[in-house]
């Protein structure tokens, strides 16, 4: 055989098998079997009943049949979450529970979001000192209906001008500012195009003392109170203005504070 077939062989057969061995190389290896011996388990998790909400619960309703045992891993169960093991009557006794928050579906149940038995709703989440005061608003003008508990609001006045004085027309004032709404009365009604529509005629406020008086005044005052809604980004503002002056004597002594035709006057108290 001529030399250059043999060279030309033997350049084929190496070319076929480096072609083999890549080949080989580019082939994944299996991973190796895992062989579970015969009666062997995975290690088990610890659990524990924890009380949960089954469906969610409005603020100011009472539990009822919205709760339920579900087992949850004992590691993570939190300190304040009511358990079985501690509370095994807890299904029961607390079915007539009032929330103090609003709860929703599949969160557990705390006892410091529920109302103790014997306290009523609304004193239970009045803040010390503070007063709850109930207004009749404006509802066609308070911001369409769309003002909750927890909101916070600006209350406006607005009242005619006193004719004998040669006004016209109404006066308007805001009177409170950045007040937290704790209750209104909301009611779904259809109009005529079957829109649902949410109406609120009586709204709930939070109130200092002094505040308390403003409003109280203001109430005699008004043609009509309006609430308007502020900004969540806004309620942390503080010290803001309020008129103090339909309660307050501007440190003066010996006066009487005297409200006739929707106007405000003092006359000297008599000794």
């Amino acid at each position: 055989m001529p030399a250059s077939r043999l060279i030309i062989l033997s350049v084929a057969v190496a070319a076929a098998g480096g072609a083999g061995y890549v080949a080989k190389n580019m082939v994944a290896t299996p991973p190796p079997q895992i062989v579970v011996e015969s009666g062997q388990k995975a290690p088990e998790v610890p659990l524990q009943d924890v009380l949960v909400l089954s469906g969610d619960v409005a603020m100011g309703t009472q539990l009822e049949n919205n709760i339920a045992w579900q087992s949850w891993p004992a590691n993570g169960i939190n300190a304040n979450f009511i358990t079985k093991a501690t509370a095994p009557d807890a299904l029961e006794k607390l079915k007539g529970s009032v929330a103090r928050v609003a709860m929703y579906a599949g969160e557990p149940v705390r006892r410091s979001k529920l109302i103790g038995e014997g306290q009523s709703f609304m004193s239970a989440i009045l803040p010390s000192g503070m007063r709850a005061v109930a207004t009749t608003i404006s509802a066609d003008t308070s911001a369409g209906g769309f003002i909750l508990p927890n909101d916070f609001v600006d209350v406006i006045m607005t009242r005619r001008a006193d004719a004998n004085s040669g006004g016209s027309g109404f006066n308007t004032e805001t009177i409170l500012k950045n007040i937290r709404v704790l209750a209104i009365d909301q009611t779904i009604q259809e109009d005529e195009e079957g829109k649902k529509t949410k109406v609120g005629q009586t709204a709930t406020l939070e109130l200092t003392p002094k505040q308390a008086e403003i409003i109280t005044v203001a109430q005699q005052m008004a043609d009509r109170l309006t609430l308007a809604l502020r900004a969540i980004t806004d309620t942390q503002e503080k010290n803001v203005g309020e008129a103090d002056y339909l309660v307050s004597g501007n440190g003066r002594k010996g006066t009487v504070r005297l409200i006739k035709s929707g106007e405000v006057s003092e006359v000297g108290a008599r000794k």
